[in-house]
Order: C-alpha cells, then sequence, then structure tokens
C-alpha cells in the first residue's frame, strides 16, 4: 500500500476557522483534508500537521518547535518508508511578527526540499517523491488578522514563486489558491466544504505518482 505523508501546519491538522482564541478545536477523521485523500485513494496517509507551523522561522511566542526545517527531520525519521511527501507550509510565515518577504518564505520552502531530497533521506526511505502545495493566500479578518497583518499582499505573492521552485527542484506543484478559498471568519483556515475540495485536488495530483 503506497505511504503519503502530508506534512503542514493548522490547515493540514483540521484547525477549523477560528472565532475564539482560547478554544482548541479540530476537524474529525473523514473531513480532515488528509483523512479524505486516504479514502479517495486508499493509500495510508500521515497527518503530520502542527498549528502554528513556519517553513524555517522558530516562533517567540509559540516556540522553537514550530520551525519545520526541525520537524521534517523528525517526521522523515519517524515514519516511513514513504512513497510521497505532501508539503503545504508558507501561510504562517506571512505573520507579521516575522518580516518576511515573499522571497524569504520561498527560501524556507527550498531548505525544506533541500532536507527531503538529500540522499540521506532519498535512501532512508528507498526514494520518494515530492507533492509542493501552494498554501490559499490569507486574508486579513477574523480574531487573528493582527497576526497576519501585511500578510494578505505577501501571500498572494507566494504562487508563482512556489511553482517556479518547484520546477527548478524536479517537484510536483499544485496551488490551493486554485481550489479552495479560507473562511471569512478567520481568513486563514478552511471549512469541512473546502477540506473536501482541497482533497479532491491532491488526490487528482497523487494519482499520477503512486
Amino acid at each position: 500500500m503506497p505511504v503519503v505523508m502530508c506534512f503542514g501546519d493548522s490547515n493540514t491538522h483540521g484547525t477549523p476557522p477560528i472565532t475564539d482564541l482560547a478554544r482548541y478545536e479540530r476537524y474529525g477523521v473523514g473531513v480532515r483534508w488528509p483523512s479524505r485523500v486516504q479514502a479517495a485513494l486508499g493509500c495510508e496517509v500521515i497527518e503530520e500537521g502542527l498549528p502554528g507551523r513556519t517553513s524555517m522561522f522558530d516562533d517567540p511566542i509559540m516556540g522553537a518547535h514550530m520551525n519545520g526545517q526541525v520537524g521534517l527531520k523528525i517526521a522523515l525519521e519517524s515514519h516511513g518508508p514513504l512513497d510521497v511527501l505532501v508539503l503545504m507550509l508558507g501561510t504562517n510565515d506571512v505573520k507579521a511578527r516575522f518580516t518576511s518577504t515573499p522571497e524569504a518564505v520561498v527560501g524556507g520552502i527550498a531548505g525544506l526540499l533541500d532536507i527531503a531530497q538529500h540522499r540521506v533521506m532519498q535512501e532512508r526511505h528507498g526514494g520518494f517523491k515530492v507533492l509542493l502545495v501552494c498554501p490559499t493566500p490569507v486574508v486579513e479578518v477574523g480574531p487573528i488578522k493582527g497576526e497576519f497583518w501585511g500578510g494578505s499582499a505577501r501571500s498572494q505573492a507566494l504562487s508563482p514563486l512556489y511553482a517556479a521552485l518547484a520546477q527548478a527542484r524536479g517537484v510536483a506543484f499544485l496551488d490551493a489558491g486554485e481550489a479552495i478559498k479560507v473562511s471569512p471568519l478567520d481568513g486563514v483556515h478552511f471549512d469541512q466544504a473546502e477540506h473536501a475540495k482541497l482533497a479532491e485536488a491532491v488526490a487528482g495530483k497523487l494519482r499520477g505518482m503512486i
């Protein structure tokens, strides 16, 4: 059975749109897009989604473990062998406190690809493919809009940069923004219907990869 790892942030974890910052919530199995991919393809899907995860930044508020560079190494050494890694990060990198540019965000994604495509990791898993997903642009609304001040413009600039990086590194690419939209409640997370749409788009790409 093919094994797919979905590595990402709260939108891979299954966090619903936030209306109350004091509450922790998560969509159940069968709602989250990675679990929907598993059902659609009949493969094993490892869900590695961490709310707040960045492509390369230690978060001064949420903790150094939000750095995806460290997290990806741990995940790749914890699981396997893999057939495909689905990588969707970058949303949290556009938070105001990181003062990032679109180019800097893509630099973080390039670092993750360096880890995934390194000979040691590839040999460990017997070789695996990568699907790079550009996250949906954020909208500055709702209770977390202050954290994402200026993030809308930064996130809107990411898609062509991700696409160019994917081509340069020889990995598959999907622009999530062409398939789904963020919730108008918080401008970052997806409602259940959008999870279903994203699962369909990801599964469509994976069918040609596994």
